[in-house]
């Protein structure tokens, strides 16, 4: 029996703002989230400014993905890093929500230069790969189409330096999931760092990832 929010997506995008800053991955409104409307051309995204862990149906704008605009009446201004959500679900018509954070722990080590080991199995099944992109703009139409070339190569967890990450799926529970086993990888990589024995640290065995990549195992 399913155990994640039901219904609504924007119940689960607000389930999932919650979590993620219950989890401490990121603070007041670090960040945007949506979700492609059942049976529509259009997305719920998060109204600009926004608290993630306060969320609630009135707090998410419609947007049509051909144009960007709003549809209806009565809702907030639709998030300004609208054009990032939008680029990547045309880019990827298999993504149905996107989670945009910005997660101390990930920055912290892209800012560094360090790579984000994957350590355990649950992170190379479900992040398989990490690509990381050069600083754009918030906001600006250079950083919508640097993550969404980033997304179209398949990645599904992409960083923007010096601002955030965007993890995608093919549901917001799987978008959710990703969110947290990244920072979780990058929580590992930094402890290991800090303790200076980042070299040392090993990755999970190669014969899981060819296996994950092979499509052997089927879940984590």
């Amino acid at each position: 029996m399913p155990n994640y929010v039901a219904g609504d997506p924007r119940d689960q995008l607000a389930h999932a703002g919650y979590s993620v800053v219950n989890a401490g991955l990121v603070v007041g409104s670090g960040g945007n989230l949506s979700a492609r409307v059942p049976g529509a051309d259009t997305i719920w995204v998060t109204g600009a400014g926004t608290w993630l862990d306060r969320l609630d149906r009135p707090d998410f704008s419609q947007v049509r993905l051909t144009d960007g605009s709003v549809v209806g009446d009565g809702t907030p201004p639709p998030t300004t890093e609208l054009p990032l959500h939008l680029a990547t679900y045309r880019a990827r018509p298999d993504v149905a929500a996107i989670i945009h954070l910005h997660p101390q722990t990930a920055l912290l080590l892209d800012a560094l230069g360090e790579r984000i080991r994957l350590v355990s199995t649950d992170h190379v099944y479900y992040l398989r790969g990490i690509v990381s992109t050069p600083f754009r703009p918030p906001g600006s139409v250079e950083l919508a189409e640097i993550a969404a070339a980033a997304a179209a190569t398949g990645t599904d967890c992409v960083l923007l330096a010096h601002h955030g990450c965007s993890v995608l799926g093919d549901t917001v529970e799987l978008a959710h999931k990703r969110a947290l086993y990244l920072e979780e990888a990058a929580q590992l990589t930094y402890r290991a760092l800090a303790a200076g024995v980042l070299a040392d640290l090993p990755e999970c065995p190669a014969e899981f990832r060819s296996a994950v990549a092979g499509g052997e195992v089927v879940s984590a």
